[in-house]
């Protein structure tokens, strides 16, 4: 296959067609409303698709951090590791945590958090903080400590949780060419 194919390079399972897979497509309907383009690739590896909806699903329904840094985070993740899909999939996430558009377009840009208009301090914390685990996978402790008395040590965790998942997401699109 030449480099400039853009499907994906798994073939997506088109959802009511493996009857073993009825019960987690039915999940996935239940917690997303729709089996997206990622979930029909994921569903080639029943293992797999199980314990990424459980740990996604926490992540974006279940955690104590605030969906507008959540999605932050997610926008930022995408931006960084070049995943269009992604970013895309979540701007009406974004603008239903509050983000306005104008907001959601500056973020389409790498540039510096401490350049974004429109972040508090504390976002823009957490901008350097994913940019951090992204982009250097090292955390300074200048960086983690900006952090750490507001959110405490369950929001830090989930912070990190969440960059994590959505650096894997944004790999695993870009690897496999979801969405392209």
């Amino acid at each position: 296959m030449s480099e400039s194919h853009k499907g994906p390079r798994v073939a997506p399972v088109v959802p009511g067609t493996r009857p073993e897979l009825a019960e987690m497509e039915a999940r996935i309907m239940a917690e997303r409303g729709r089996i997206s383009p990622l979930y029909q690739v994921l569903l080639n590896s029943p293992a797999v698709v199980q314990g990424w909806e459980a740990m996604l699903t926490a992540i974006r329904n279940r955690i104590g951090l605030s969906p507008r840094l959540r999605e932050l985070v997610i926008l930022r993740v995408a931006v960084l590791n070049r995943a269009p899909y992604e970013f895309e999939a979540h701007v009406p996430h974004a603008l239903n945590s509050g983000m306005d558009a104008g907001l959601v377009d500056a973020l389409r840009t790498d540039r510096a958090p401490a350049d974004i208009p429109g972040l508090s301090a504390q976002e823009r914390d957490v901008l350097a903080f994913t940019d951090a685990m992204t982009r250097d996978i090292d955390v300074s402790d200048a960086c983690y400590d900006a952090l750490a008395p507001t959110l405490g040590e369950q929001g830090m965790v989930e912070l990190a949780a969440t960059v994590a998942a959505y650096n894997m997401v944004s790999r695993f699109l870009s690897a496999l060419r979801i969405g392209h």
